[in-house]
């Protein structure tokens, strides 16, 4: 329901056949049908039929009623209350109303043939049948018409198991352009998933960038250093380890919701990892103070271990208190659970990988850089 909101269509992925003939486009649609179906991680695929719907049709010969005193709208009247039916009363059952429709038996509107003895009364009074006035056959037509940028459109929907949107539209957008001819006149484009994707990959290519220009301009204000930003951007990649190794046991593919849940993730790995250098920092510069020289291998170590120690219980406790809140949210059955999942999923894992990033990774770092810098 929520791809159908987005894109219009009401699967994983969909193919919109554009042109100028809906019988056309029927059969290219039939093709795509043959073509996918044996394409790796189709699990079905449905072309809809654009032409071939049956019509009855009342063709009023203008004359022919004219002779009886009849005009279209009248003839017409006829015909709706004869197939349709009138409302003439209501009925109330309690709290609720039904209409009461008055129409003919069903044995004068079971074929075409029976359609036309419908009785007619002239203003003069006289009784014809439908078919003195009119002419009433079967007619071939389609069924439903759609049309999207003013061309006629036929829709393929594909259902799709075990297998990223994005890849599976790849390889078979190779598939159908060696194996398809379209006429001249006649497009094919992609939709479903695989164009909220495009959209949102489209959106991420600046927003991404800029996002992290303004975290690394953020981290620079607070620290003046480009080496102690640097250490923070360098270690943010070790906490998305715990978020892929989460997606690869839960069976998710790389989408948009996932990259949103890698965004926050970094967010809160950054976040945690600004407070334990801060800690780091400060305790290196008091150590610093009490000695008033440059510090030793092991009095550094000793500096870089005590900021570090008054950071596990409070690093351990953000741990803990966004897993258990992420959890029932990761495994939760209601609307939209399948996109909250896959947010939930690489926030999750790599917050267990954070955690060891903030408590013995980026002390590490920031003990080696003390060391190798110039005093």
């Amino acid at each position: 329901r929520i791809d159908m909101l987005a894109t219009g269509i009401k699967t994983p992925v969909g193919i919109k056949v554009a042109g100028e003939d809906l019988r056309e486009i029927q059969k290219i649609g039939q093709r795509l049908e043959q073509i996918l179906k044996d394409v790796p991680g189709t699990a079905s695929v449905y072309s809809e039929r654009v032409a071939g719907g049956r019509y009855i049709k009342v063709d009023i010969q203008r004359e022919k009623a004219a002779r009886y005193g009849l005009n279209i709208a009248q003839v017409q009247q006829v015909v709706a209350t004869a197939i349709g039916g009138m409302n003439v009363a209501q009925t109330v059952e309690g709290l609720e109303r039904y209409p009461i429709n008055l129409r003919y038996p069903q044995d004068y509107r079971d074929s075409p043939e029976r359609l036309a003895l419908l009785p007619i009364v002239t203003p003069s009074g006289q009784v014809v049948s439908l078919g003195d006035v009119a002419q009433v056959y079967i007619e071939q037509g389609p069924p439903g018409i759609k049309s999207e940028n003013a061309r006629l459109n036929g829709w393929t929907f594909i259902d799709i198991e075990n297998v990223d949107v994005g890849g599976y539209v790849e390889e078979a957008r190779e598939v159908v352009q060696a194996q398809l001819d379209l006429p001249a006149g006649y497009s094919v484009t992609w939709a479903g998933q695989y164009e909220y994707m495009q959209r949102a990959k489209a959106k991420l290519t600046y927003v991404v960038p800029l996002t992290l220009m303004l975290i690394v301009v953020l981290l620079y204000m607070n620290f003046r250093s480009f080496a102690e930003v640097f250490i923070i951007i360098l270690t943010l990649p070790l906490a998305m380890v715990g978020g892929v190794t989460l997606m690869w046991l839960e069976g998710y593919n790389f989408s948009v919701a996932t990259a949103v849940g890698f965004i926050a993730l970094a967010g809160v790995a950054a976040e945690t990892g600004v407070i334990m250098l801060q800690y780091l920092k400060q305790s290196y510069q008091e150590q610093a103070a009490k000695v008033g020289a440059a510090l030793s291998r092991q009095q550094l170590s000793t500096a870089i271990l005590e900021g570090a120690s008054l950071r596990v219980r409070p690093v351990m406790m953000t741990a803990i208190a966004t897993i258990v809140g992420l959890v029932p949210v990761m495994y939760g059955t209601g609307t939209g659970s399948e996109v909250m999942s896959r947010i939930a999923a690489p926030m999750v894992g790599g917050m267990v990988t954070a955690v060891l990033l903030t408590l013995m990774v980026l002390p590490v770092l920031y003990s080696l850089w003390l060391r190798w810098r110039p005093e």
